[in-house]
């Protein structure tokens, strides 16, 4: 599911000891893999990890470390081809005897990357972790330069403003539809036969590989968004390996929900988001005059749609940039006073404001330092959301169900739609979703955290999660929607996390819905953003 391209709360792995110890089966799953994949780890855990100095391309200060990390490409075949993971880390900060391993951290996406996370070490709300833990963060298969995926040529990619109608026109779905097989099409000719080994099942696996060779006994891990869907399936694959999990912004792992339903309901929680946007926006009126209700808001957000849809800012920022831009705003509330700003710049007869905000990045590249693919991101998501599960393949069927979500949920779900279009024309095979879910006494007390108004990862989710993880707790932060939560404004929030980090303890039971016992705990929202004077813009766009 679409995602921030760095997971919000955060802007702001293991093998020597135990080899009597064996993963758990998966369900289902071909005896070849579980094999392939306990004898990759045992060839990571003696190979290790040589970090040394990190390459100019991470964009990664002296102080971080980087390695990498050799993963089958397909598990069914260890012996076979093996593909790098970029590996990054950041040594623990305290007393060698206070160490308690590696803290792994996947930030989600699907085509995120997590090199940057050791620079946490830095943060205040990270001090006591970083103390105890080596930070270490990495670029999944397909991301950055862990055998990136490509589905486009650069030049064939749009980079100009282009329309994004809430009601798209027949010829317009047209439209669409060729670009979406297009797309596919060049995922399989561009990355070739090793395409159908980029899905969630393999990501999981590669985990294991990491743990093993980063040299700890058990996994310690961080999953944010999509991140959690990763940790959930190596928690049924591989229960015995957790020593402590946190799972943050939660997916709904169902199978059945994996990912078609998953992007409808996401689709649907923006809407609730936005509305919370523009009522933010009307509250402040006097700061942005937008209008004092969030129908007044939302008629100024539509009226320059149309102006950038006539005549586009500074030739770069159209309504799709435009759109774009203000879905940041359900991710993270810290975009509200900015995008509020820009829009009201704008209406004044200042477009600079929203040009700097939501015009596409201008990458630079040279034959010595060659620039990010931007367009990599896109084709991983793409990737593994496609081999992941079945999809609808009848255009008719995305139609009825888009067209029907959009009459209540205009906002996100007809771009959330041609995003995920694609994978009704995939060719590559397709896997069939593992069942997430653990059994008593089977796994350690895993942490989930969620934000109860979270857009891209709905609430439900979470609830979900914790009812399939036995013996899991839950923090909520109460009416708040910022997507990902850990280590973020919320100082409730961050106490839970520092303590289960470094004691492993969660909240304690009390009585859930149906009388049974259930750890949960809340927490109060983090303060609203504060509205910020146009006359005052010494604001800074929140770091990520």
């Amino acid at each position: 599911m679409p995602s921030p391209a760095l997971y919000g709360a955060l802007s702001a792995l293991l093998f020597t000891a135990l080899p009597a110890l064996s993963p758990a089966p998966a369900q289902d799953a071909p005896p070849s893999e579980a094999r392939g994949t306990l004898l990759a780890a045992r060839r990571a855990a003696a190979e290790g990890i040589a970090f040394g100095s990190c390459p100019a391309a991470e964009r990664l200060p002296p102080s971080v470390a980087c390695g990498t990390v050799r993963v089958p490409l397909d598990y069914a075949d260890p012996d076979g081809p093996l593909i790098p993971l970029t590996v990054s880390r950041v040594r623990a900060s305290g007393a060698a005897a206070d160490r308690q391993g590696a803290l792994l951290f996947n930030p989600g996406g699907p085509g995120a990357s997590s090199t940057y996370f050791p620079l946490a070490a830095e943060l205040p709300a990270w001090r006591r972790i970083s103390a105890a833990y080596d930070l270490v963060g990495y670029a999944p298969r397909g991301v950055g330069r862990s055998a990136p995926v490509s589905c486009q040529d650069p030049a064939d990619r749009v980079t100009g403003p282009t329309p994004s109608p809430s009601r798209p026109s027949e010829v317009y779905k047209r439209e669409r539809i060729a670009r979406a097989k297009t797309y596919a099409e060049g995922c399989a000719r561009r990355t070739g036969p090793a395409l159908r080994h980029y899905h969630s099942l393999n990501n999981a696996r590669d985990l294991e590989v990491v743990r093993a060779a980063l040299g700890e006994p058990r996994l310690t891990y961080l999953g944010g968004s999509y991140g959690t869907y990763i940790g959930g399936l190596y928690a049924t694959l591989f229960p015995h390996r957790v020593r402590r999990m946190v799972l943050d912004a939660p997916v709904d792992p169902r199978p059945d929900r994996i990912w078609y339903h998953n992007n409808l309901a996401q689709s649907e929680a923006f809407e609730r988001r936005w509305a919370d946007f523009r009522t933010w926006v009307a509250k402040h009126d006097v700061v942005y005059g937008l209008g004092g209700t969030a129908r007044e808001v939302g008629a100024r957000y539509e009226r320059v749609r149309a102006e950038l849809a006539a005549r586009p800012a500074g030739g770069r920022v159209g309504p799709g940039q435009l759109h774009a831009s203000m879905l940041d705003t359900g991710y993270d509330d810290r975009f509200w006073p900015l995008r509020a700003g820009a829009l009201a710049a704008y209406l004044k007869g200042d477009p600079q404001p929203l040009i700097a905000q939501a015009a596409p990045p201008e990458t630079k590249e040279t034959t010595e330092t060659p620039g990010p693919d931007a367009g990599n991101g896109r084709a991983v998501y793409t990737a593994v959301e496609c081999n992941d599960a079945p999809w609808p393949e009848e255009f008719a069927v995305w139609d009825r169900d888009n067209t029907l979500l959009a009459e209540r949920a205009p906002f996100e779900t007809w771009d959330n739609a041609w995003m995920n279009l694609p994978c009704a024309y995939w060719k590559a095979p397709r896997q069939r979703p593992l069942d997430v879910r653990t059994g008593p006494g089977v796994l350690p007390p895993v942490l989930i955290m969620a934000a109860e108004r979270d857009a891209a990862t709905p609430y439900a989710g979470a609830l979900e999660l914790q009812r399939r993880l036995s013996g899991s707790a839950l923090v909520t932060e109460r009416d708040a929607g910022t997507h990902g939560i850990a280590g973020g404004p919320n100082a409730c929030v961050n106490g839970y996390l520092e303590r289960y980090l470094l004691t492993g303890a969660v909240p304690a039971a009390e009585k859930g819905p149906e009388m049974t016992p259930v750890r949960r705990a809340s927490c109060a929202p983090h303060p609203e953003p504060d509205p910020v004077s146009l006359d005052g813009r010494a604001v800074k766009t929140p770091a990520v």
